[in-house]
């Protein structure tokens, strides 16, 4: 019993390392926007034909 224990709070451990990481990396990491990023984002208008 011992063991699994040490085991599950070793594995919660690095799993929120892992999390904490990740956020922290995403939230400090610099917004780069290029034109085509931005042209690609813009929605297409499409003309619709008349039925008939």
């Amino acid at each position: 019993m011992k063991f699994e224990n040490v085991m599950l709070h070793s594995l919660f451990a690095a799993c929120l390392l892992v999390c904490v990481l990740t956020l922290g990396a995403m939230i400090a990491a610099p917004v780069a926007y290029s034109n085509a990023a931005v042209a690609s984002a813009t929605p297409a208008t499409a003309t619709a034909q008349p039925a008939g």
